[in-house]
């Protein structure tokens, strides 16, 4: 790696560390001018965004990237709009920054409060995703963090552009410009050096492929904030009403497939199942899903005529980010439960049914991130949480678990206030 290259990305941290202690105490109507600011430049300047964009995509294209990966890439005046109406959201919501969480007093009269404070520089490796450069930027903003963007080689002309935007809107409010940087190489060895710049960044969040995050995970002397796979289950149990699962399973699987938040695994309890299952299945393969199913489910769907694959084990803990589902039949609520233990990422599983104490049981035991009763997994999801946007999905648990909005980028320190107090 060369010296150059290692003093560029030493020197965006530098600046952003010292752009994280302004940002620390800007007033909220500060923060908030730049972003709405970014909301009126996004549409203004759509027809620049959306050619640099389509030099990615043909790139892409060109490169042999799948269908799931190109559909990430790909920016439209749709999702512009909605990256606008990100930013104006999460103007709107409360400042985090400055938030009391606990505060008491002491049999001696010194008064400790538990005060919510920036983390200070994060950085965000992410990958074919455009929309995640302008949802950590607003996040970050908002929450009085600086940040440092890395994006993946098949969305840098589109992340450039944004990332202009991003630094105009700073500049027309009065925030630092380093405020929100990007690094302006691809190139693998200005990530290496990144990742250990522990003195001066102090928290890592990578968003993309399992390899990535690995990668992240195993080379950084920062802190990570990481979630490898979604393998995300829907559980059908004996009391479901089937029109319900029906749609529910239609929007948590074919909606968008190629995302994380999105169902891998169905399971289906043994009772209904020869009821449910042939019509489940149907439903599904009209919209082109290919089913991977168990031999029981094989049986069930043989004898009715609807088309199925044998499944292997490694179907039943895959994330295809695709339209494949793998099927199961188990014989219980408790079967269901140390399944999707056992084989789930982690991230969103639901259960469909009419029974609150089974519902109440599966959102107890279940050791996921999100765990949804009556609902589609693709409600994990900063946006739909009303956080305007998200900075990732965690699967950790320290210290953040599921949508990371403003509230988890943040940490507290302790404020001790006295009138004289020593310690005896």
């Amino acid at each position: 790696m060369s010296a150059d290259l290692a003093q560029l990305v030493t020197s965006i941290a530098q600046r952003a560390r010292a752009a994280s202690l302004v940002l620390a105490t800007t007033p909220t109507a500060r923060k908030d001018a730049a972003l709405l600011r970014l909301a009126e430049l996004l549409p203004a300047a759509s027809a620049e965004l959306l050619a640099a964009n389509a030099v990615d995509l043909a790139a892409a294209q060109a490169n042999g990237l799948a269908r799931h990966e190109i559909e990430r890439l790909t920016l439209t005046p749709a999702k512009l709009d909605h990256l606008a109406e990100s930013v104006r959201q999460v103007a709107a919501l409360p400042d985090p920054v400055g938030e009391n969480l606990e505060d008491w007093t002491r049999p001696n009269g010194l008064r400790i409060a538990k005060r919510r404070v920036p983390i200070g520089v994060i950085g965000i490796i992410y990958e074919a995703r455009p929309n995640v450069t302008i949802d950590c930027a607003i996040l970050c903003l908002k929450s009085g963090n600086a940040a440092i963007l890395r994006g993946g080689k098949e969305i840098f002309h589109t992340n450039t552009a944004f990332a202009a935007l991003i630094t105009r809107a700073l500049a027309d409010t009065g925030l630092p410009a380093d405020a929100v940087q990007l690094i302006p190489t691809t190139d693998r060895a200005a990530l290496n050096t990144l990742l250990k710049l522990d003195t001066l960044i102090h928290c890592i969040i990578p968003r993309g492929g399992e390899s990535l995050i690995r990668f992240v995970a195993q080379n950084s002397t920062i802190p990570v904030i990481k979630h490898y796979t979604g393998v995300c289950f829907v559980y059908v149990d004996k009391a479901a009403d089937l029109a319900m699962a029906e749609n529910i399973l239609l929007n948590a699987k074919t909606q968008r497939p190629g995302v994380c938040n999105t169902a891998e695994q169905l399971l289906v309890h043994a009772d209904i199942a020869p009821t449910a299952l042939p019509r489940l299945a149907s439903a599904l393969i009209a919209k082109g899903v290919q089913l991977r199913v168990d031999s029981a489910t094989a049986l069930i769907l043989a004898q009715a005529g609807v088309a199925h694959t044998p499944a292997t084990p490694a179907d039943y803990t895959a994330e295809f980010l695709d339209l494949i589902l793998a099927v199961r039949i188990v014989a219980s609520l408790d079967e269901a439960i140390a399944t999707i233990n056992r084989d789930s990422s982690g991230h969103t599983e639901s259960i469909i049914t009419d029974d609150a104490e089974a519902a109440a049981r599966f959102q107890l035991a279940i050791d996921s991130a999100v765990v949804a009763w009556n609902a589609s997994t693709r409600f994990n999801d900063g946006f739909e949480f009303g956080f305007g946007a998200e900075i990732g999905i965690s699967t950790d648990r320290l210290h953040a678990r599921g949508p990371m909005g403003l509230n988890e980028l943040c940490s507290y320190k302790y404020i001790l206030t006295g009138t004289g107090q020593v310690r005896a």
